[in-house]
């Protein structure tokens, strides 16, 4: 009795520690745009003013209203969102928030702690805690008639509360690892990763409103090769192809469902960032992309023209 005691202890330290932490950095926020009012959360990741929030909260918004745990209102404006990566930038025109700092979701395994925390209207302070359930997942985002692919999602079962998206998803030092974006069922909690990927997203954002990448429309996880592959290619893993939005780029160039692609641009392709730092950026649009895929234990290579993604 007395180790369960010490365990849930130590569990409810970290949980209140972290809570205590990054909550002063977390905003509730009131939405205004043309589609009537909203609501969401955002944190603080700056010394002066910026937020961090996910892109559908402030959809169609020009600005809104953040309100801080401590009461503290201020005026927010946009100054830049990615719907591809789910990921918005506000700044206030006035804040004594202390920034949030910054954590690299690359770090994270499966069954580590991870704490949400949120600041939803009339659920002011909102902290849950979970673990990490799965990683490298995809999350289709509809755009109109358009279908996008949110890539390199973080799983959780941290249950997140209406409003909670674009809070905060912290590990046990309090560093932030993701940006918390939908909930998909009971019991079951979606962040976008702080990464080195998302990281040049945010910098982009901030320096020009946007971010301009090319789109290949194709989604997969990291999956072993065979050893006599892995041997010959030098690397051990691939990216099976699980998602493949019809008439895309990679469609076009006939990449199949259950493709392993084992390089682009001849660099070896291990993750889903990999492909992701290939389309970010001018260079990649409308320039041919050689990929090579294992196919029914074959290699092949096909041509791929990524289309800006506008």
């Amino acid at each position: 009795m007395d180790t369960e005691r010490d365990a849930l202890d130590a569990y409810s330290r970290i949980v209140t520690t972290v809570a205590g932490q990054v909550l002063p950095s977390v905003a509730a926020l009131a939405v205004r745009s043309r589609r009537g009012s909203g609501a969401g959360s955002a944190v603080t990741f700056t010394d002066d003013g910026f937020l961090l929030t996910s892109a559908h909260v402030v959809a169609g918004a020009g600005g809104g209203t953040a309100t801080f745990s401590d009461g503290a209102e201020a005026s927010f404006d946009v100054v830049g969102a990615d719907h591809l990566s789910d990921l918005a930038v506000l700044r206030v025109r006035a804040t004594g928030a202390p920034p949030a700092p910054l954590g690299d979701a690359d770090r994270l395994r499966v069954g580590q702690l991870v704490v949400a925390v949120g600041n939803p209207m009339g659920l002011a302070g909102s902290v849950t805690a979970g673990v990490v359930s799965g990683l490298g997942r995809s999350l289709p985002a509809h755009d109109g008639r358009r279908v996008r692919l949110i890539d390199d999602v973080i799983q959780t079962d941290a249950a997140l509360n209406p409003g909670n998206s674009g809070g905060a998803l912290a590990d046990s030092s309090g560093r932030v690892v993701g940006v918390n974006t939908a909930v998909a069922g009971f019991g079951l909690g979606l962040a976008v990763p702080i990464n080195s990927t998302t990281r040049m997203i945010i910098g982009d954002l901030i320096s020009s409103g946007r971010v301009r990448r090319a789109w290949l429309g194709v989604a997969g996880v990291p999956v072993p090769l065979p050893p006599a592959v892995a041997e010959r290619l030098g690397q051990r893993k691939g990216l099976r192809v699980v998602e493949l939005v019809p008439g895309s780029p990679a469609h076009a160039a006939g990449l199949l469902l259950g493709d392993v692609v084992v390089s682009a641009g001849r660099q070896p392709v291990e993750t889903v960032q990999t492909l992701q730092r290939l389309m970010l950026g001018t260079r990649a649009i409308g320039n041919p992309l050689p990929i090579t895929v294992l196919r029914l234990n074959a290699l092949v290579d096909v041509i791929a023209t990524p289309a800006e993604l506008g």
